[in-house]
């Protein structure tokens, strides 16, 4: 098969079909069943790519350390087999709720600011208790670093007053002997839990091999031609879990965020001045960017 007729094999579906898409087909199953890509190795490639421009990012190093004690074993049929882990490090100690409220913190700010908002609500409230019987505008002011503090501060107490309300203990760690399907129902019932912080739980807290799409890999994405141009972040977050294998999602999510986040060539509207300026100072010029070479092929 000449390069040409297997690009077109593999850009089979890269646009939108006529015919409506069954919802179940969404929920299920792929929504873009002819599109072939990405494949394994085109994953892997992009991977190894990222992987030698940036290394692997620090923010997420703990996260990782985990799933690698986790699955640290691999019978002779390729299958990954689940270890005892070993102890973690007292500061690499991240309950589930505690993660939760993380990803929630870190909506539409950055990871500094998160981080931060994060550590003066712990400071000013030890214990989730205290959270939950602290006024609103107290845990405005704590997480206000953070960007859109009423809106979180909302969120957190719905968690908690549900929590407290329906399990009688403020805690979500129940959650590790779940399935995926069923981890999805519990926390698509906390009002301001969206797909994608579900997903990000999934993912760093409980090791399961999910693949969030949040901005910077949903624009990636469109770009490489994994996905079609015209496709949603739900769609492309089903047609990339089925298609990208579990081994490498960890890894290529964490790469394809933090690239979106640093290349100016790869990066949308970023924002103010500040930003732009920073983004240019630690971007690769869009000769040196490692993904262009692969959406060339789009």
């Amino acid at each position: 098969m000449s390069k040409a007729q297997k690009r077109k094999r593999l850009n089979q579906g890269d646009g939108e079909s006529k015919t409506p898409v069954i919802k179940s087909a969404v929920d299920g199953g792929d929504p873009y069943p002819a599109l072939l890509r990405p494949t394994a190795e085109e994953c892997r490639d992009v991977r190894d790519a990222l992987l030698s421009l940036h290394g692997f990012p620090p923010e997420f190093a703990s996260y990782r350390r985990k799933r690698l004690r986790l699955f640290s074993a691999v019978d002779d049929h390729g299958t990954q087999c689940t270890v005892k882990p070993e102890p973690l490090d007292e500061a690499e100690e991240e309950s589930v709720l505690d993660g939760l409220v993380k990803i929630l913190l870190s909506q539409n700010t950055t990871e500094s600011n998160s981080l931060r908002a994060f550590a003066s609500l712990k400071a000013a409230f030890p214990k989730w208790e205290d959270v939950l019987a602290a006024e609103s505008i107290s845990i405005e002011n704590a997480i206000r670093c953070g960007g859109l503090a009423p809106k979180k501060a909302v969120c957190i107490k719905n968690i908690l007053n549900r929590l407290q309300n329906e399990k009688g203990v403020l805690c979500l760690e129940y959650l590790r002997s779940l399935s995926v399907d069923e981890v999805k129902s519990e926390l698509s019932q906390f009002k301001g839990v969206g797909p994608k912080t579900v997903s990000c739980v999934l993912m760093f807290n409980l090791q399961h091999n999910d693949f969030p799409v949040d901005t910077h890999v949903f624009e990636i994405a469109k770009a490489l031609g994994w996905v079609p141009k015209t496709a949603d972040r739900n769609k492309t977050y089903v047609h990339l879990n089925r298609r990208i294998p579990d081994e490498l999602k960890f890894d290529l999510n964490c790469l394809l965020y933090t690239h979106g986040k640093l290349c100016s060539n790869c990066k949308k509207n970023v924002g103010k001045p500040k930003a732009k300026a920073k983004a240019k100072e630690a971007s690769p010029s869009p000769d040196n960017c490692p993904l262009v070479r692969f959406s060339d092929l789009v």
